[in-house]
C-alpha cells in the first residue's frame, strides 16, 4: 500500500447522515517506535464502524487518538487531525477532560467501581466531571435501560458493582459512560473476555446505542464484526507502522471487498 492515505464517508448515507468525528493523515508514535501511518477516516453519524485486522496493526491505539488517551503513555506523541464536529480534538486550546466527556470508552476488561454501588457507579461520571444533572434516579434507569441491564438490577441498585456477572459489569461500564451524554462511544474488544450469551446482550446494546450515537468498536471476532457494524475499516502492518488498507460498507467488506488481503483476513487465511 502506498502512503497515500485511504478515506471512507458516509456513502449511501452522506445525505442524511453527518459525519461527527474523522481523522486527517493521523500518526501515532510511542517514543521512536512509529506505530499508525496517515490514517485518514470518517465516521458517519448514528452507525457503528468496526475497526478490524491482525494482532499490532494498531486498532487500540488508533481509537485511544480519538479521545486523546493516547496522550497518557509516556512518550506517546502523534501527527494529523482528529475532528470533532470540524474543530480539532488536539488544538491547544480544547480541554482534554471535555472531550473525553464527548467521545467515551469502554475498555476490553470491565472496570466498574467496586467499592461504589451499581447506583454509584452509573452517576461516578457526572459527580467526577462536576456536571450539573438533575433527576438521577432517572439518569440510573435510563442509562441502564439503554445499557440491558435496568430489569436485571433495579432490585439491588445498592449493591455493588464489583457483585455482579462479567458481562453485567460490561453493561454497567457502559451505562456508565452513557451518564456524561457522549456523542461517541469508544469500545476496545468489549466482548472478548465474555460468554456468549453476554456477549449477544452486549451485541444487541451496540446495535441500540446507534440508534442515538456513534459507535466504534475494535473487534478480533470477524463474525461480530459482520453482525454489529454498518462500516468496517480493515488495518494491517507489514513489519512497520499499522496502516489502513481499506474501509467501506461491512456487507462490501465480507462480500466483495477492494483487496485481496481484506478478503483473506475476513476469510480467515491470516490473522
Amino acid at each position: 500500500m502506498s502512503n497515500t492515505s485511504t478515506t471512507v464517508s458516509a456513502t449511501a448515507n452522506e445525505t442524511t447522515a453527518f459525519a461527527g468525528l474523522e481523522t486527517r493523515g493521523a500518526h501515532a508514535w510511542f517514543g521512536k517506535h512509529h506505530a499508525l501511518r496517515d490514517i485518514s477516516l470518517t465516521f458517519p453519524a448514528r452507525t457503528v464502524t468496526g475497526i478490524i485486522g491482525p494482532s499490532g496493526c494498531g486498532k487500540s491505539t488508533f481509537i485511544r487518538l480519538l479521545n486523546r488517551m493516547h496522550e497518557f503513555i509516556p512518550g506517546a506523541a502523534m501527527a494529523g487531525s482528529v475532528l470533532l464536529h470540524g474543530n480539532d480534538i488536539y488544538e491547544p486550546t480544547v480541554d482534554a477532560a471535555e472531550v473525553r466527556l464527548k467521545v467515551g470508552m469502554v475498555f476490553q476488561k470491565p472496570n466498574p467501581f467496586p467499592a461504589m454501588t451499581i447506583r454509584e457507579n452509573v452517576l461516578s461520571g457526572i459527580k467526577l466531571a462536576h456536571l450539573k444533572r438533575p433527576n438521577h434516579d432517572d439518569i440510573v434507569e435510563n442509562c441502564l435501560t439503554r445499557a440491558g441491564l435496568w430489569k436485571e438490577v433495579k432490585d439491588r441498585l445498592g449493591a455493588s458493582g464489583g457483585s455482579l456477572s462479567g458481562g453485567q459489569q460490561q453493561r454497567l461500564c457502559i451505562a456508565r459512560s452513557l451518564a456524561v451524554e457522549p456523542e461517541v462511544l469508544l469500545m476496545d474488544e468489549p466482548c472478548s473476555a465474555l460468554d456468549p450469551g453476554s456477549t449477544l446482550r452486549i451485541e444487541e446494546t451496540i446495535k441500540e446505542l446507534a440508534e442515538k450515537i456513534t459507535v466504534i468498536i475494535v473487534t478480533h471476532n470477524m463474525q461480530q464484526a459482520s453482525r454489529v457494524s454498518d462500516y468496517c475499516a480493515f488495518f494491517l502492518t507489514d513489519g512497520g507502522p499499522g496502516y489502513l488498507v481499506e474501509a467501506d460498507s461491512t456487507r462490501k467488506i465480507f462480500t466483495n471487498p477492494s483487496d485481496p488481503r481484506t478478503a483473506d483476513y475476513v476469510q480467515g487465511k491470516f490473522g
